[in-house]
């Protein structure tokens, strides 16, 4: 059985995350007061007691969810789960590198603080939105998008291809609301705007993009020790060169997330172990290939489930 760990990105958090593996094992408990210290703030509290929407606050979001994640993986020991391969979603990218020891937990830490400051300006910037379309294929929106841009002079594109039927869009407003309004004409089942500001995975991003580049010049990255599978080229990343180009683009780059899975499938992947909060990814893994087994494991029950069945 060969098996990739999977990590999800924003969107993934909720008020009392990590709570019971804080309570429970003390592998947690010494990450979230480590991850206390890093920040200089008990982002620990934030974790388990919110209030959302400071927690919701993607300068917050991204600390958050990478400390419950690298928790599960401090508790789960990567030794004995194997992986052949990592990947993450957008900001889970950096829990896979983490994973995969090309990244620091304190480096990753400060990183992705910085990752959620620098979007959070350009955001405010230039101002923007995201919409999840569902029932297009990836060729019919990225012609919506297209004709979307000809008409309003702004920007609009694909942002994340999530699974079959389901892709998130991203830009200026009005580019947006025309997208929207031109895949309901294409026969789109249903469109969602998301409540966020930021555009994230487009253009919009660049200013974040350029301003993120130096923090990630400065950062002291490793080769890693297991295949990464990159969001912008959906393909191992496995040099440190390769890792910083990588988390620039991302900014404002597709990702691909559909065509990462199936180049693991190709790979002979036949387990996915979604590490992290909720279980967003097993969802979409459902519909991208129903033939590969996921799990979640995203508190003690999914720690405990994945110990139990591993040991059978």
């Amino acid at each position: 059985m060969k098996i990739a760990l999977i990590f999800p990105g924003q969107g993934s958090q909720y008020v009392g995350m990590g709570r019971d593996l804080y309570d429970t094992y003390a592998e947690a408990k010494a990450l979230f007061d480590e991850a206390d210290a890093i920040m200089g703030f008990a982002l620990s509290k934030l974790c388990f007691e919110g209030p959302m929407p400071e927690l919701g606050d993607t300068i917050n979001t991204q600390p958050a969810l990478l400390t419950v994640s690298v928790a599960l993986l401090r508790i789960l020991k990567l030794s004995q789960l194997s992986p052949a391969t990592v990947a993450g979603h957008s900001m889970g990218e950096y829990t896979a590198l983490v994973a995969a020891g090309a990244l620091d937990f304190a480096d990753g830490l400060r990183l992705v603080r910085e990752r959620g400051r620098v979007m959070k300006e350009a955001g405010e910037q230039n101002p923007g939105g995201m919409a999840a379309v569902l029932g297009l294929e990836a060729e019919t929106l990225d012609e919506i998008c297209q004709m979307a841009r000809q008409e309003t002079g702004g920007i609009a594109q694909l942002a994340n291809y999530n699974s079959p039927g389901q892709i998130v869009i991203s830009g200026h407003k009005e580019a947006l609301g025309r997208a929207l309004e031109l895949a309901k004409e294409r026969g789109a089942r249903r469109v969602i705007p998301l409540a966020v500001s930021i555009a994230s995975h487009s253009p919009l991003m660049r200013s974040a993009a350029e301003d993120f580049a130096s923090v990630v010049a400065q950062i002291d990255f490793h080769q890693p020790r297991i295949p990464v599978v990159a969001n912008v080229t959906a393909a191992p990343i496995t040099t440190v060169a390769e890792i910083r180009e990588e988390l620039v683009q991302q900014l404002t780059s597709t990702v691909r997330w559909v065509e990462s899975v199936q180049y693991m499938i190709a790979q002979g992947v036949t387990s996915f172990v979604e590490i992290g909060p909720k279980n967003v990814l097993t969802g979409l893994m459902r519909r991208i290939d129903k033939s590969v087994r996921t799990v979640n494991v995203g508190d003690v029950a999914g720690v405990e489930a994945l110990t139990r069945g591993s040991e059978r």
